[in-house]
């Protein structure tokens, strides 16, 4: 098997216990350490095992034969540092990461790991491991902060309601993280990703022969997830079939697989979630009321993003961070005209639709700072804020007024309050431009100013 080519920058406590585990793993090839401290603790046992080490990372990141860079130091220029140096076919992670991946390779050495739930403690890695979304002094979101903490150390079910893109799964991610069962991963499985008779199986296995394709006795998720927690996303998609055989796992603790007479035990702590209303399913018949009762012993509901006001300056750096990371590009800061675009965005779409607009914006910014220009919003948001009540000529300009006064702040904005430029960035006349702001009751003198 290849071995996966490391350097670790930072040596302190963290990067030495992460030097001590992989240089007992064959699967790491350690190319290099480096620490501004000479003494750090990491770096006298990297020497004492033959790995090179360093001072200046500067040189150690480019090197070419490196499949993953991993910084423990906490030091956001030392990062920003590295996305600019590193070669763009080399991953970088931090420092949260850095220490799921610990925990994993620790728990791989346990007799009990299998390969399968290291791929899907692999796969966890990649999906992002830091809870800098619930960040900011929104009040919803420092209540779902406290509702984490208070539940994460219980076995206690968890339901997590809200919109999609809201981060329901990061949530999960974070509860599993502070609990007790955090060496094993985290298993995860979307309900409406697989049709009702995939999802059985998906969930509790099947032997050889039960059906077409079954060519050999398979593990369910349940049974990979046992001793661990597991996320069922979108859990109001599942057929009612499905809902039945879960809410007997849940209240027995077996499951038993398609085609198998016998049971088996396990023990999974079941995190659900959904952007449907469940109570509106059960009067319609399509939820089971006693699986509702039995997932929602403790509920956390998460506001939409356009309840977030307060938070989106933070949350826009921690995409562009993101973002910078994953492209391997040095964009440092967003505008203040651009924020204020952002602003002023109703985000359908919420933290994944940021996140895909700020990594958008990244791509196309030809500097180290986010304009407005880099930034591509889609005007259609507009259509899912109007009244199904409206015929269609109303919703039509209802759209186009909507419309018209985000564009006129937009060139107002990016022309600094002139309105003459505004006017000639828009195409249209300084007269039409400036009647177009007295419908529309917009002032420049309100609007942010370009740096």
């Amino acid at each position: 098997m290849t071995s996966i080519r490391l350097v670790i920058i930072g040596a302190g406590q963290g990067g030495k216990s992460l030097i001590e585990l992989f240089q007992r793993d064959s699967a790491v090839e350690l190319l290099g350490v480096a620490d501004c401290d000479a003494k750090a603790p990491g770096i006298s046992i990297a020497r004492k095992n033959g790995v090179p080490t360093t001072q200046d990372f500067t040189e150690l990141v480019k090197l070419p034969r490196i499949d993953l860079i991993i910084d423990v130091t906490g030091d956001k220029e030392v990062f920003h540092r590295i996305v600019q140096l590193k070669r763009q076919d080399t991953e970088l992670i931090g420092g949260a990461a850095a220490r799921f991946i610990k925990e994993v390779i620790e728990t791989r050495k346990q007799s009990r790991f299998s390969e399968v739930q290291y791929q899907l403690a692999m796969r966890a890695v990649g999906s992002g491991t830091d809870d800098e979304f619930i960040i900011g002094s929104n009040p919803q979101m420092l209540v779902v902060r406290d509702l984490i903490q208070k539940v994460a150390p219980t076995p206690t079910t968890v339901l997590i309601t809200g919109e999609s893109g809201t981060g329901k799964e990061l949530v999960a991610r974070s509860i599993h993280r502070q609990s007790s069962r955090v060496n094993l991963p985290l298993v995860t499985l979307n309900c409406t990703a697989l049709p009702s008779t995939l999802l059985e199986s998906e969930l509790f296995g099947y032997k050889k022969g039960s059906f077409t394709g079954a060519h050999k006795d398979t593990q369910g998720l349940f049974e990979r997830a046992h001793g661990s927690t597991m996320f069922l996303d979108e859990i109001g998609d599942m057929s009612l079939e499905t809902q039945a055989k879960l809410l007997r796992t849940l209240q027995t603790g077996e499951i038993r697989a398609v085609g198998d007479h016998n049971s088996k035990h396990v023990d999974v702590r079941i995190i659900a979630a959904t952007n449907r209303e469940l109570v509106k399913l059960i009067r319609e018949r399509r939820f089971r009321e006693d699986l509702f009762y039995r997932i929602n012993t403790f509920t956390i509901n998460l506001p939409p993003l356009r309840e977030r006001t307060e938070d989106l300056p933070q949350l826009a750096e921690y995409f562009l961070k993101r973002a910078c990371a994953r492209i391997n590009k040095n964009v440092g800061r967003i505008s203040p005209s651009a924020m204020s675009l952002l602003g002023q965005y109703h985000w359908t779409g919420n933290l994944r639709e940021m996140q895909n607009v700020i990594e958008s914006a990244v791509i196309m910014a030809s500097s180290t700072v986010i304009e407005p220009e880099n930034i591509s919003l889609p005007i259609d948001n507009s259509l899912n804020q109007i009244s199904q009540d409206l015929n269609f000529m109303d919703a039509k300009a209802k759209a186009v007024e909507k419309f018209e006064r985000q564009a006129l702040k937009r060139y107002l904005v990016e022309s600094q309050g002139n309105i003459s430029k505004a006017a000639n960035l828009a195409g249209i006349p300084r007269r039409t431009f400036h009647r177009l702001m007295g419908k529309h009751e917009i002032t420049k003198d309100n609007l942010p100013q370009r740096r």
